[in-house]
C-alpha cells in the first residue's frame, strides 16, 4: 500500500493550508501536522516552509508529491486490473456533481448502474465543481460532473482525467409578456439594455454570464443577485428583469416566463465535464457509471441555434 502520508501531502499541497487539507481529509490540523513531520523526519528533509498563514511545500516535498500522484495513478490502474478479473459486485459508488448536473444527469446513471449491480451502493453528492475535485482527491467521490471554469484544474492536472461531456446553451429567461417572449431565437444583444437578475459575484453562473454578455458587445447591468433557479424564474415572471439560464435546468411552472433560445456565433453554453482520479476511469463499475452519463448526455444533447 502507498504510504497514507503521502495522501496527506498531496492535500496540503492542493489546499495550501495545514487547516484546509485537515477539513477535506476530515482530520484535525494537528492530526496533520503530526504525519507530515513524522515523513519529513522518516525522510530527513524539510517539506513544508511556513509563509504567513499558509505553508510553502519546499523543492523535496514537490519531488514527493509529483512522485505520490505517479503511485496514485498505478494504484487506480491496478485497482482496475483487479477488479476486471473479479465477479463480485459489493462496494460504493460515489458520484458528485454540481446542482444542475445533479438533478439532470446523476440519476440516471445511478439508476442504470444499480440495475446492472443490484448489491452495489451508489451515493451521490451535490457540490460545487471546485468542491467536487476535492472529494475526487480523498477519495470521497469516484466520478464528477462539472461545469468547466477557469478555477478548476487544467485538463493537464496528472491526479485527474477530465473530459467533455456536454455543451448545456443557455437560453434567455423572460417575463411571458416581454417584447422578446414570441421570439423563435433571439441574439444576445438584444437584451443588452435589460435589467438582469444573476448569480453572486464569484460564483462560476455569475461569471458565465458576464464572458457570454462581454462577447455579444455588452456589460449586463444584474441588479438582484440569486442561488437558485426557483427564485430567479420568480423574479423574472414578476418583472424585475432578465437572466441566462441553462437548457439543463428544469424551472418549476407556474412562473409567468418564457424561455428564448440564444443564437450566436457561437451561442452562449456551459461546457459539462466528466472527472476521476487519473488511472480509475478502466475500473468496470466507473466505466459502466461513465457509459451512462453519456447517455443520459446524448438525449439531452440539443443543436444549437446559429
Amino acid at each position: 500500500m502507498i504510504d497514507p502520508r503521502l495522501h496527506v501531502l498531496r492535500v496540503l499541497a492542493e489546499r495550501g493550508t495545514v487547516t484546509a487539507a485537515a477539513e477535506a481529509l476530515n482530520y484535525t490540523p494537528s492530526a496533520v501536522s503530526h504525519q507530515l513531520r513524522s515523513l519529513a523526519r522518516d525522510l530527513a528533509v524539510t517539506l513544508l516552509v511556513h509563509e504567513g498563514r499558509g505553508v510553502r511545500l519546499t523543492p523535496a516535498a514537490q519531488i514527493l508529491v509529483a512522485h505520490a500522484d505517479e503511485l496514485y495513478t498505478r494504484w487506480e490502474e491496478m485497482r482496475a486490473d483487479v477488479q476486471r478479473g473479479s465477479d463480485q459486485e459489493l462496494g460504493t459508488l460515489r458520484l458528485s456533481g454540481f446542482s444542475t448536473g445533479a438533478a439532470a444527469l446523476l440519476p440516471y446513471a445511478a439508476k442504470t448502474v444499480c440495475a446492472q449491480r443490484p448489491r452495489l451502493t451508489v451515493q451521490i453528492i451535490e457540490a460545487d465543481p471546485e468542491e467536487c475535485f476535492d472529494l475526487l482527491l480523498t477519495g470521497d467521490a469516484d466520478i464528477a460532473v462539472v461545469v468547466a471554469t477557469d478555477s478548476l484544474p487544467p485538463s493537464i492536472d496528472p491526479r485527474f482525467d477530465q473530459r467533455p461531456l456536454l455543451d448545456d446553451p443557455l437560453d434567455l429567461l423572460v417575463p411571458a409578456d416581454h417584447r422578446l417572449a414570441g421570439w423563435s431565437s433571439v441574439p444576445l444583444e438584444e437584451a443588452a439594455d435589460e435589467l438582469w437578475i444573476g448569480d453572486r459575484p464569484g460564483r462560476p453562473h455569475h461569471q458565465l454570464v458576464l464572458t457570454a454578455c462581454a462577447s455579444a458587445g455588452f456589460t449586463p447591468a444584474i441588479v438582484h443577485h440569486v442561488a437558485e433557479w426557483d427564485t430567479g424564474a420568480a423574479l423574472v415572471g414578476a418583472g424585475f428583469g432578465v437572466a441566462l439560464v441553462p437548457r439543463l435546468a428544469r424551472l418549476p411552472s407556474g412562473y409567468p416566463v418564457a424561455r428564448v433560445p440564444l443564437r450566436g456565433d457561437p451561442s452562449p453554453a456551459r461546457h459539462i465535464l466528466t472527472a476521476v482520479r487519473r488511472g480509475s476511469r478502466g475500473q468496470p463499475v466507473i466505466a459502466e457509471a461513465l457509459r451512462a452519463l453519456e447517455e443520459v448526455a446524448n438525449r439531452n444533447r440539443l443543436p444549437r441555434l446559429g
